[in-house]
């Protein structure tokens, strides 16, 4: 069982049945599935991403916004996706906690080492929007640099499949599942897309295993959080 681990959530997931925004419904079943995990001598950071209102490499390649002001807005969008999915979780009786990398005093607390290990003590979830508060890096690269800062065990990433395969499962019906996959390969292999490259190579270099998994599957975060063989595990 892993004692703090740190999930990763893409906007694109927060969105649900809508093609953009945030699906509160959603957000409601996700906290029933993390509360299943809080409190039960495991502490969870969440990572999000901005996809479901704003993706700052799209915006790049528009005329006359450039790339830094592109990913500022990409920031944006996940910090209103952490204040939304804290308020769901709050609103749904799962004491939850926005913090921000980004400075936004009006309307979140900002981001401290000190303050996400006071509200983890407190069992409370910890969820972190702006991502790592600077431009040219991706939330997945900010999920990992956040668990090694946090102490996690573990970052488990979410995706819209069940793990790592060995060629795409959506083109090929006989595409088998691997349950586990080392940092190398992972790196190394460019059919392998489920998370940053640059962020698989930071959780290598400190040895910090990533879950490649399904987190809209019933009990999926829990018995991940337990151990238990789901999805692929890259180490």
């Amino acid at each position: 069982m892993y004692k703090r681990i740190l999930l990763k959530l893409s906007g694109e997931q927060l969105s649900g049945q809508f093609d953009i925004g945030i699906d509160a419904e959603l957000c409601a079943w996700l906290a029933s599935e993390i509360g299943k995990v809080v409190g039960d001598e495991i502490q969870v950071v969440i990572m999000v991403g901005g996809g479901n209102i704003v993706r700052g490499v799209q915006l790049a390649e528009s005329k006359g916004i450039s790339r830094v002001t592109a990913d500022h807005m990409g920031m944006l969008g996940t910090l209103m996706n952490a204040l939304a999915l804290a308020d769901v979780f709050n609103a749904h009786g799962l004491p939850t906690r926005a913090l921000s990398n980004i400075v936004a005093d009006q309307v979140v607390d900002q981001f401290t080492h000190r303050r996400a290990i006071t509200n983890l003590q407190k069992e409370r979830v910890v969820i972190v929007g702006g991502g790592i508060g600077r431009p040219y890096l991706t939330t997945d690269t900010a999920a990992v640099s956040l668990a090694l800062e946090m102490g996690c065990d573990v970052v488990l990433k979410a995706t819209k499949v069940d793990g790592v395969y060995d060629k795409d499962p959506a083109k090929h019906k006989d595409a088998k599942r691997l349950p586990t996959v080392t940092f190398e390969q992972a790196v190394a292999d460019n059919d392998i897309m489920v998370m940053d490259k640059a962020a698989m190579g930071l959780a290598m270099e400190h040895k910090l295993p990533i879950v490649i998994f399904d987190a809209m599957q019933a009990d999926a975060i829990a018995n991940v959080a337990a151990g238990e063989p789901v999805g692929t595990i890259i180490s």
